[in-house]
């Protein structure tokens, strides 16, 4: 069983983790707003990194690969909101990723879930596509290929950082060198792509870029953290309920409208995060 404090820190995860999504949501201008917030990020990382160990050099190729996919994804993830709804895209992304994370780790890695713990993550997945499936706008061949491949990529870098960080012996530090590479390469690529834009971006929302910078920062150290102290599959797809999070964000502080579809697949998720918790 995931112990009381481990789960509480993760649920704080996820809600980190909508609470920035959601800033997305919100922003006119996805690139320049992924942008502001990894370059926030990266900012962070050069002030705290010279006070944190180095991670263990066995997790510096894990490290890497993880970068570049994380570039991968949230250019992709930019393409996707310019195409796709971000309430139809996101639960699709986030929802297809816990699975399989569950079925790699368990193939791969050998960890053993127990039965409760697989209908806890199959629940969760069920609430989350649920989202989707009620959310408005249609979906392209195309934007649900390009959809389901950043779930693949989710999926791939959240295996590859929880091995990364259980070798790097040090979460914190393996997390700001992780947001100080993406977010150079980001704040690289959107220079190239609109540079002054950027720069205008810049100074009207630097605070808000250090805030969502810290939020994904404080997010992903906790959930690679828990990776070393439990399952993997299971500290994935507790992370995923972000998107339980999220809809109340949507409600409470967005003022929209949450469907009564929404009200019941956000109830499913929070069943299978109370099984997880039994498991």
């Amino acid at each position: 069983m995931i112990s009381l404090p481990v789960f509480g820190l993760i649920l704080l995860a996820a809600t980190l983790h909508a609470s920035w999504n959601a800033f997305l949501k919100g922003s006119s201008d996805t690139l320049l707003s992924t942008t502001l917030v990894m370059g926030g990020a990266a900012l962070i990382a050069v002030v705290a990194l010279p006070f944190l160990p180095a991670p263990a050099r066995a997790s510096w190729p894990w490290l890497a690969v993880s970068a570049s996919m994380q570039v991968g994804y949230l250019v992709l993830l930019v393409r996707i909101y310019h195409t796709v709804d971000m309430s139809l895209a996101y639960p699709l992304m986030r929802g297809s990723a816990p699975l399989t994370v569950a079925l790699v780790s368990t193939l791969w890695l050998g960890e053993v879930l127990p039965g409760i713990g697989w209908i806890g993550i199959a629940t969760i997945c069920l609430g989350i596509l649920a989202m989707a499936l009620g959310a408005r706008g249609a979906l392209s061949p195309a934007g649900l290929a390009m959809t389901l491949a950043n779930a693949a990529i989710i999926a791939a870098y959240t295996l590859t950082d929880a091995m990364g960080a259980r070798a790097s012996g040090t979460p914190a530090a393996y997390t700001l060198w992780l947001s100080l590479l993406t977010g150079i390469v980001m704040v690289i690529w959107a220079i190239s792509a609109r540079g002054a834009a950027l720069v205008r971006y810049a100074r009207q929302g630097w605070h808000i870029g250090l805030i969502g910078g810290a939020s994904t920062i404080v997010s992903y150290t906790i959930a690679l953290w828990a990776m070393t102290m439990a399952p993997i599959a299971m500290v994935a797809a507790l992370r995923e309920t972000s998107i339980l999070f999220a809809t109340v964000i949507s409600a409470v502080i967005l003022r929209e409208r949450v469907s009564r579809a929404r009200v019941m697949a956000a109830c499913v998720i929070a069943g299978g995060t109370m099984l997880l918790r039994l498991a």
